[in-house]
């Protein structure tokens, strides 16, 4: 709950900024740093496994302190679009769901397509990102197309939350026999 709390306001935050005409993408840098935690959070929470938590917080804990580093040497990093940020925070969310996935192959699937969401869109739009940024100097037109998947992506990834959270919080039927 606290994950899509941020994400609305990272959403409300940035259309905000953009329709004041400043630059938000400092927002992304905060957006992603920000998933990395709670979604890191999230699967430490739900792992089962001593030694996968220990993981779960030991690359939290190295790749705030590799951003911090960054962030140190060249501030400016910080009001740019940082892939270097996107990937390693996107990859290591994208850890933590595969290691939740393989731990359900023999235990209840639980925020199974909650995982399945989040590793999708997680690789597609880090894929997206990268490549994203070789276009930028050429047409215009293939950097809007690749904002415009890129709103798609999240689109579907919202749908897997939102069909996630009819599973998981729906009160099931009972059947009756008579």
């Amino acid at each position: 709950m606290c994950y899509l709390a941020f994400l609305v306001l990272v959403q409300f935050s940035m259309e905000l900024i953009f329709h004041l005409g400043k630059n938000n993408l400092f927002l992304t840098n905060v957006y992603f740093i920000g998933q990395m935690v709670l979604l890191g959070l999230f699967y430490h929470a739900i792992l089962k496994s001593k030694s996968q938590k220990i993981f779960v917080l030991s690359s939290l804990s190295v790749a705030l302190l590799a951003l911090v580093i960054q962030y140190v040497f060249d501030s400016t990093q910080f009001l740019k679009f940082n892939l270097f940020e996107i990937t390693l925070t996107s990859l290591i969310v994208v850890i933590f769901g595969l290691l939740h996935l393989y731990n359900m192959l023999s235990e209840k699937k639980e925020y199974y397509y909650f995982t399945i969401g989040a590793v999708f869109y997680l690789l597609t739009s880090t894929v997206l990102f990268l490549v994203g940024n070789l276009t930028i100097g050429l047409a215009q037109e293939f950097g809007l197309l690749s904002w415009r998947l890129n709103a798609l992506l999240v689109f579907i990834y919202y749908l897997f939350i939102l069909f996630e959270w009819k599973e998981s919080f729906n009160p099931k039927k009972e059947i009756k026999n008579n």
